[in-house]
This record gives C-alpha cells, structure tokens and sequence, in this order.
C-alpha cells in the first residue's frame, strides 16, 4: 500500500493487486461508522424507560438492572437498533445497485416495482393463510420480487435494453401491483385490512432476536458480495454498451445485479415491511458526503441508509416512547429533510462556481 495521486489530482491509497481507494473515501466512511456509534449509544437511552449504555454495560459485566431497564435494553431497544441498522443497509445497497444498472439516482426497489413485487406476493399470502410461518411469509416476498424482476428483464429485451427502459417498466408493474395491494385493503375484512394497512406502513416494533438471527447471515453475505459485485457497478454507470466494451460481461452481471438486489428488498420488506424512499435517499446523501464510485459508493450507500433507519426509529421512540409509530414518518422527517438540505446545498455551490 501507498499514497498516490488519482488522474483528477485527488489522494488515493494503492495496493499491489491493483486496488485503489480514495483517502477521502476512507475518511467519510469513517465518520459515518463514528456517527453509527453515537447514534446507536443515544438510541439505547431513548424511550419512557431510564435506561442506557451504563446499565447495559452493568447488564454485561455482571450487575443486576431492574426488569424495566433488561426489558427496555435487551427486548426493545438493542434489537430495533440492530434490525434498524441491517434492514436500511440492505434498502441502501439495493437501491445503490439498481441505480448503476439503470443510470437513473431516482431508481431504488420501490421504484421499479421489486418492494411492490414482495409486498403483494405476503399480502396474498397473509390474506389465504394468516397463519402462515415466518419462512413461508420470506419465500414469498423473495419470489414476488424474484417474479418482478425476471419480468423486467424479459419485457425491455435482457442486456441489450436501457436504464431508460427498465426504470419505465418498472415504474408500470409497480403501479399495477400498487392496484392490486389497493384491492386487497378494501376488500378483505376489517381486521385483516387494518393489519395490513399497519405492516405496510412499516415498523421495527417486533424487531427480535430471533428475526435478527435470521437476517445476520444475509447482512453478512451482503458485505460479500458488495466487493464482488462493486467493480461490476463501476462499469454499468459508464452504460451497457461501454461496460461491454470494456469487457464486463453485462448479460451475466446484470441479472446477477437485480437478482441480489431483490434478495436484499424483499428479506428488509419481510422484516420491517416497505422503507419508502430510502433507496434513492441513502446513496444521494452519500454520494454529497463523498462522491464515489464502484465498492466504495455501495459501501457508503449502505452505511447511510442504516444510519438513517436507526435515526429516525430513535426520534419516533424519543417523540412518544415505545409505541409502534410507522418508521416510514421517521424517515420522511429525517431523511428527506437531509434530502432536501443536500440538493440546496449543491445547488448553492453550483452558482457560487459559476
């Protein structure tokens, strides 16, 4: 490893094997990390409970808490935050993915239909077996966004078809299947409807170990395949017939693309339901902290839409204690309020250089 200069003047670190990473990269993703770490210390505090990171280390050292203080720390609020922080990194990096496949920064799984795809697919589900296993609810959601997917893909042509085409596509099927969902909320009985209606909005309120034990190894997976797959996004932001032209094999690496994409939607749609807007959220914000590209976009991408979940689950907590408030308001007002600083602050530094 050594310090170099890339061909924009900028200061990198170079390995032997070829690898490149930006300082200032580095630097962004650890300040994001630093802020994952206050940000989780004053999610563990917040709540009707008087408890925190003091009585948790007590808990772990050995030291008796108060059975409020365990129930708070260890029920409550560790596994919303792990679950908050798994579920946003997954949305993050998938909409980070799409959007490379598409050319398009407003392309995320909502967008093109993936998260309306799961969706409806456990709605149907939960509608003809309510009773139906957590497997069976999460086999569903991978299927329907699955199904969505292969359609996209076979409608606009395979590798040969335009970000332009899958992005328009997709915003099709996702109005259709919106219809579908629309159907099933006034047509099902009241109770049935309600209970939809409140995992649509989504929530971390029955975040638990075990759900946190079963989505770990695809948390863990995803950092695998955010190395092998990130060279690969390099080369589809430059455009399919570019990214051919420079060997990237696209009939292959597209699919795959959309197909991990959808594995990461649908598992954060089974566990928390829709994180609306966080796709397109996540990546932008990153993308102004620190411009990037190929690895180290996507992990920048993920961090910040973790960040975010975490945040805006820990303002719902600190506003009204622990009662199921929809995560998506929490987002909306976090995010998107950072959204919109963001596109004002760009648009300001544009003038100012002109």
């Amino acid at each position: 490893m050594r310090p170099a200069r890339a061909t924009d003047g900028k200061a990198v670190l170079r390995f032997s094997g070829g690898l490149e990473i930006r300082v200032g990269n580095l630097l962004s993703a650890a300040a994001l990390l630093v802020t994952a770490v206050l940000l989780a210390t004053v999610s563990l505090g917040s709540g009707a409970t008087d408890a925190g990171l003091l009585q948790l280390l007590q808990s772990i050292a050995g030291e008796p808490a108060s059975a409020d203080q365990a129930y708070a720390l260890w029920t409550v609020r560790l596994p919303r935050i792990v679950m908050g922080f798994m579920a946003g990194w997954a949305v993050a990096l998938a909409g980070a993915m799409l959007q490379s496949i598409t050319r398009n920064p407003l392309a995320d799984p909502g967008l093109l239909g993936l998260s309306q795809g799961s969706m409806t697919t456990i709605m149907l589900l939960l509608v003809l077996a309510p009773a139906a296993p957590k497997l069976a609810i999460a086999v569903a959601a991978f299927a329907g966004g699955l199904g969505v997917a292969l359609a996209l893909l076979w409608l606009v042509g395979g590798e040969r078809a335009s970000g332009l085409a899958i992005l328009l596509m997709g915003i099709a099927v996702e109005t259709v299947l919106s219809s579908v969902g629309s159907l099933l909320l006034l047509y099902t009985p009241p109770e049935t409807s309600l209970a939809l209606a409140d995992w649509m909005a989504g929530s971390l309120f029955q975040a638990n170990w075990s759900a946190i034990g079963t989505f770990a190894p695809l948390f863990f997976a995803s950092l695998l395949g955010l190395f092998l797959l990130g060279r690969a996004t390099s080369a589809h932001d430059l455009g399919a017939e570019l990214a051919m032209s420079l060997g990237e094999p696209v009939r292959r690496s597209r699919p795959l693309l959309l197909i991990f994409a959808v594995l990461l939607s649908s598992s954060a749609v089974t566990a928390v339901g829709p994180l609306t807007f966080l796709g397109v959220l996540a990546p932008r914000l990153a993308g102004f902290l620190s411009p990037a590209s190929g690895r180290a976009r996507l992990f920048l991408s993920a961090l910040t839409g973790g960040i975010l979940v975490v945040a805006a689950d820990t303002l719902a907590r600190s506003m009204i204690g622990d009662l199921p408030l929809p995560i998506g308001l929490g987002l909306t007002l976090i995010g998107v309020s950072l959204f919109i600083l963001a596109l004002r602050l760009q648009a300001l530094r544009r003038l100012q250089l002109h």
